[in-house]
């Protein structure tokens, strides 16, 4: 299968990345079939090859996750919700209800202690 991933070059501590496409099993730094773009994480610079990406995505190769979000950001993929995601934002929420609910037990025991130190 083809993947489409980051390729890592630049100097220590000093990383860019091109966007690559080459065989699941190659190595990460392995020769590529084609090159087709460059990301640099620490400018946030992002060069992408649009006719070659969406040749490579019509034949059926897949993006590593860094990859897909670079092309949804680029434009070449829709943005879809991932299980993850979904999963995280509805554990927040939840947390987010508790942390209320707590703060309104605390707010009402406030009061009940104010007006029973007030009646004494």
């Amino acid at each position: 299968m083809i993947k489409l991933r980051l390729k890592r070059f630049g100097k220590k501590k000093e990383a860019s990345f091109r966007i690559v496409a080459c065989n699941s099993t190659s190595r990460r730094d392995g020769r590529p079939l084609q090159e087709l773009g460059f990301y640099n994480p620490r400018t946030k610079e992002t060069r992408l090859d649009t006719d070659a990406l969406r040749s490579r995505l019509s034949q059926g190769a897949q993006p590593t996750d860094v990859v897909r979000t670079l092309l949804e950001k680029g434009g070449l993929l829709e943005k879809k919700e991932r299980p993850s995601i979904a999963i995280g934002k509805a554990k927040l929420e939840k947390e987010k209800v508790l942390k209320s609910k707590d703060k309104d037990k605390d707010k009402a025991i406030d009061k009940d202690v104010d007006s029973n130190e007030a009646e004494s």
